[in-house]
């Protein structure tokens, strides 16, 4: 019960941080991108809130043997800069610059009723499954088949 209590004053802290500083709206963030028109520095200083605290945290939250509410951190173990990540942060970055929406902001602002939330999370969604699929797939052809050999051994 404690973990839903939590997650639940987590997102809602999070969401309210997004209305407030207005990151839930397009406009905002679209004129955030748009250096050589209606330039607006503003959210750069979230940003740079944002960053701070997380630097700060992260420093003291990984001293810990483990999370509250689970037994172990669940960090990311590839270190490695590949062509997926790029092509993900390519497609991010022009997804944010075009429709002035990231994820979480995007899903904080449905609690508007814009019709402009709804297509974007309903895209991020479907995009989601059909990257799932399309990732399934993939895997099935890489991986290599088991054939067997004479003498009843397999070979990869």
């Amino acid at each position: 019960m404690k973990r839903i209590v939590f997650s639940f004053f987590s997102g809602a802290l999070f969401g309210a941080g997004l209305t407030i500083s207005q990151m839930v709206n397009p406009r905002k963030v679209t004129d955030f991108l748009d250096f050589f028109g209606r330039w607006d520095p503003s959210l750069a200083f979230v940003m740079g809130g944002a960053l701070a605290v997380t630097a700060l945290g992260f420093r003291f939250i990984l001293r810990r043997p483990h999370p509250l509410f689970v037994d172990e951190f669940h960090l990311p173990s590839a270190r490695r800069i590949d062509g997926r990540l790029l092509g993900g942060a390519a497609l991010f970055g022009v997804g944010w610059g075009l429709a002035g929406f990231c994820p979480g902001p995007a899903v904080a602002s449905l609690a508007y009723g814009l019709w402009q939330s709804v297509v974007f999370v309903a895209a991020i969604v479907i995009g989601m499954l059909l990257w799932d699929r399309h990732d399934a797939l993939i895997s099935v052809v890489r991986e290599p088949q088991e054939r067997p050999l004479a003498g009843g051994a397999a070979a990869r």
